[in-house]
């Protein structure tokens, strides 16, 4: 199903190299509200140090943020040395396909990484990505995001019991 991912963790520091090279995973696009920083902007405990060894790993990186806030954007990717792409209008391809262009990576080879089916699952599903979701940082979001969540939620709980059956 386009909604589910290819994965779920609690967390984006649960994903290790030996996952992403059992699933030749080469890059990985990451989501920043909500995955990297929480709403107060503050970011997830070792988070520097699993960036640092997956790129020791040979993983290649890069953020695609829906915010239109470029300073926050901007600043979470100068302090992990990514390059970013922000006012990405997930789930539509534009984002996604512009920075596979400059990754120069197979998009079978790039996972992405987020926190919500409806922007960073279904935009990975589109573009024939290898999808993550991780459970949200916080319970507290955007508006826009606290209307989606319910739906999400189901849907998560739909996926956990297809894998359980699997």
């Amino acid at each position: 199903m386009i909604l589910y991912p290819k994965k779920y963790f609690e967390k984006i520091t649960d994903i290790d190299t030996e996952f992403l090279i059992k699933n030749n995973i080469k890059a990985l696009i990451l989501d920043v509200d909500n995955t990297l920083i929480d709403i107060e902007k503050n970011i997830i405990k070792g988070l520097e140090q699993w960036i640092y060894t997956m790129k020791q790993n040979g993983i290649k990186f890069y953020i695609l943020s829906n915010s239109n806030d470029a300073n926050k954007v901007e600043k979470i990717a100068k302090k992990l040395n990514i390059d970013y792409f922000y006012f990405g209008m997930k789930p539509l391809k534009h984002g996604f396909r512009k920075i596979q262009k400059k990754l120069q990576i197979d998009s079978k080879h790039i996972g992405v990484v987020g926190d919500q089916i409806f922007t960073d699952v279904l935009g990975a599903n589109r573009c024939k990505m290898f999808s993550i979701l991780v459970k949200p940082i916080s319970e507290k979001d955007i508006w826009i995001t606290v209307l989606k969540r319910p739906i999400e939620n189901k849907i998560i709980e739909n996926y956990k019991k297809t894998k359980e059956n699997t």
